[in-house]
Order: C-alpha cells, then sequence, then structure tokens
C-alpha cells in the first residue's frame, strides 16, 4: 500500500510538473501540430491522385471526404501551432470557436464516410438509398445550426450553465458519431464477411472496414469520455450556487 500510495505520488508530481512547465506544454502543441499537418497533406495528396486517375466522375464522396479531411487536419493543426495565441484571447466565445470547430468540422467528415458505407450496404442489400443524403444533410445542418446559436448567445452574454450546454452537446454529437460507426460499420463488416471467401478484395476491405471502425469509435468514445469529468465538476460548480 505504501508502496502505490508513494507511486501515484510521483506520478501526480510528475504530472503537475509537466501541466505546469512551458516547454512541456510546447513540445506537446507542437508535436500535435507536426501530427495533424501530415495527415492533412497525406489526404491532400490523396485527393489530388483520386482526381487524377479519374478526374470524369467529378466530385464523389470519397473526394469530398478527403477534401473535408484536409480541411479538418489543416485547421488543427493551425490552432495548436498558434497555441499561445488562441489561449491568450480575451473574448472567451472566440477561443471556444476555434477549438470547438475542428471538432464539428471532424463530425462531418467522419459522418460522410458513415453516409458512403450506409450507402454501399443499401444498395448491396436493395434498399433505398435517396433519404441517406438527406438524413446527411439535415443532421449536419441541425448540429452546425444549434453550436452557432450557442456560440451567438456566449458572444452576447458569457453564461456557464450556456457553456454546459455547450459542452454537453459536443459529447451528444461524438455520440451520435460513434452510435453511426458501431451501427452501419458493424453491418459492412458483417456483410463483407459473408461474401464468397475468394472475392476480389474481400480481405483487404474487410481489414479495412473493421480497422476505421474500431479507431473511429474509439475516438469519438474518448472524447465523449474525457469532456465527461470536466461536465461533473461543472456541474458541482454549479450546485453550489
Amino acid at each position: 500500500a505504501a508502496l502505490v500510495a508513494a507511486g501515484h505520488a510521483a506520478l501526480r508530481g510528475w504530472w503537475e510538473e509537466v501541466n505546469e512547465s512551458p516547454a512541456w506544454q510546447d513540445g506537446a502543441f507542437f508535436s500535435l501540430t507536426a501530427a495533424y499537418a501530415l495527415v492533412s497533406a497525406v489526404a491532400l495528396i490523396q485527393l489530388v491522385r483520386i482526381q487524377r486517375r479519374v478526374p470524369e466522375f467529378g466530385w464523389t464522396t470519397q473526394k469530398v471526404f478527403h477534401l473535408m479531411n484536409f480541411v479538418v487536419n489543416g485547421v488543427r493543426a493551425v490552432v495548436f501551432g498558434f497555441h499561445a495565441y488562441v489561449f491568450l484571447l480575451q473574448t472567451k466565445v472566440y477561443k471556444l470557436v476555434l477549438l470547438d470547430l475542428p471538432g464539428l468540422l471532424f463530425f462531418s467528415a467522419y459522418t460522410l464516410l458513415v453516409l458512403f458505407w450506409a450507402e454501399i450496404y443499401h444498395q448491396a442489400r436493395s434498399l433505398p438509398t435517396d433519404k441517406l443524403r438527406i438524413i446527411y444533410l439535415a443532421v449536419n445542418s441541425i448540429v452546425y445550426a444549434i453550436q452557432i446559436c450557442i456560440w451567438v448567445y456566449l458572444g452576447i452574454n458569457d453564461n456557464a450553465l450556456v457553456e454546459l450546454v455547450s459542452k454537453i452537446f459536443i459529447v451528444s454529437v461524438s455520440a451520435v458519431a460513434l452510435l453511426g460507426f458501431a451501427v452501419y460499420g458493424g453491418r459492412l463488416f458483417v456483410l463483407l464477411r459473408r461474401f464468397p471467401i475468394e472475392s476480389k478484395g474481400r480481405k483487404k476491405k474487410l481489414y479495412e472496414v473493421g480497422t476505421v471502425t474500431t479507431i473511429c469509435c474509439t475516438c469519438f468514445l474518448i472524447r465523449c469520455i474525457v469532456v465527461w469529468p470536466y461536465l461533473h465538476l461543472m456541474l458541482m460548480f454549479l450546485w453550489r450556487f
């Protein structure tokens, strides 16, 4: 017990040192900048390659996905690269917009991938696909409309309760994306497993769908888990008043 307590104290001391160290903070943020810039560059290269290979098909779902991936990760790289200036912003709502907007763009990009998988699944099962894009556009329009209203209100009246609502909303959006990946990623994975073993590209697509579904579900789940303690602390703070 004494050893565990000592280890816990040492870990807590290390974390406090890292959390309060400008050098560690800059290193973490600039590492994230490099990682997001790399992913953004890869998405742009993929988009150019696809466009050069099949220019006659116009803006397909796949091309739009890579474009959105390029934008999302590019914005993240810029925000993390200039984090010192972002955190120094006097108007709190500007800071919230810069920090939360990339998350919404990430939601739009990866729900587009869910739409792509949903269309494949519906076509394979001879189900109608005409309403899927309408649902995608409607969900994203509602999400952005609600978030913009929250930002506008916070810009007029900096309210702790509305900020809490904003965090709950972000968790809800992440939960919707998680559900979409779990449902259509899972369905498409099961569908591919039923294909004949000798089907061309079956193994590759099965691995691709399974891996992407697992990674995306994990990412959105972590986002929900990370934000939840913050919500708990804010609820306790508001409960006192």
